[in-house]
């Protein structure tokens, strides 16, 4: 048995048993790839798959035990390359960052510049993407770190922290009746049409619950996965804008004064939860650890040690 073999087998299972796409991934031919497994599968005596003719159907229950061993075999492969790096290359390499639009427009940034600035030799790679995305390249090992606030808590292998809370805001202009009423609530959003995140991203969901839990229905004018989208069309006039509130923080037009005006509604929607997120028992380079801390600073290198190394996803000392 050898990694290729390892590999085509986990790789058919991420592809939902599509030897095409498997193919086409790894960059191979499907007959080279169904030789392999077969091949694989005589050494270890079992099936690993259920055939239909040349089509896989399904995973054998001792497949799936199999495909456990090869995802361990495979992290830890990928450990080794990490820790070649390490101590071959210091001060140098490759951070690859997965977030979404909001974390990586209005979080990431100084972060980022402070990492650089204490190791101006390592590369950054930045790579935006739907929260499902974000957590589908740190599995693929496309990505060492990701951050988001949404769905990375729903994969057994990957391990998140809590960053930091946040609260969405309504931007509206100045000029606006809501810009200057006492207090917001959900009914007289309700009569407003409401430009706003994808169902996907930025906490969306929590904005869809406040509304069903009042029996209400939100004129949605218009969705969008970036939150300077949204500014802009509540600028316009299009609706209410419902942002994150790190993406009005620093922006001049939402200043006192302004002329535009940026309301909190962690009363009505609630608080949401920032999270960080690497895969399960993954190697961190030390400026992986630098990069964790200067994103919060209780996210220390003891506490992703001991995360990382087999703890609890999430366990009650994590909790912000």
């Amino acid at each position: 048995m050898n990694l290729h073999q390892f590999r085509f087998v986990q790789e058919a299972a991420r592809r939902g048993l599509n030897l095409t796409e498997t193919a086409r991934a790894l960059h191979t031919s499907q007959p080279g790839i169904s030789k392999a497994i077969l091949e694989l599968e005589q050494e270890l005596g079992v099936d690993i798959f259920v055939r239909h003719g040349k089509r896989l159907k399904r995973m054998t229950e001792p497949g799936e035990q199999v495909l456990k061993s090869v995802e361990i075999i495979m992290r830890e492969v990928a450990n080794l390359k990490r820790i070649g790096n390490e101590f071959s290359l210091q001060e140098t390499g490759t951070l690859s960052i997965a977030a979404t639009h909001t974390q990586a427009r209005y979080v990431l940034p100084e972060p980022v510049a402070a990492l650089r600035k204490q190791f101006p030799k390592v590369t950054i790679g930045l790579h935006q993407g739907t929260p499902q995305q974000v957590a589908q390249m740190i599995l693929d090992d496309a990505a060492e770190v990701g951050m988001a606030t949404e769905a990375l808590m729903n994969y057994d292998d990957i391990i998140t922290l809590p960053c930091y809370e946040w609260q969405h805001v309504v931007v509206v202009p100045a000029s606006h009746p809501l810009a200057m009423a006492e207090h917001l609530t959900v009914e007289a959003l309700a009569e407003q049409p409401l430009v706003t995140y994808h169902p996907t991203f930025t906490g969306r969901n929590r904005i869809d619950e406040a509304f069903a839990q009042r029996h209400l229905k939100p004129q949605i004018a218009l969705e969008a996965i970036d939150s300077d989208v949204i500014k802009t069309y509540a600028r316009l006039g299009m609706g209410v804008g419902i942002v994150a509130e790190m993406a009005v923080r620093d922006d001049p037009l939402y200043a006192p004064g302004g002329e535009m005006v940026a309301r909190p509604v962690g009363h009505l929607f609630g608080q949401n939860v920032a999270r960080i997120a690497f895969k399960r028992g993954a190697y961190l380079r030390n400026f992986v650890f630098t990069f964790a801390e200067l994103v919060s600073s209780r996210l220390t290198r003891a506490l992703l040690t001991r995360a990382l190394g087999g703890g609890q996803d999430d366990p009650a000392d994590y909790s912000l």
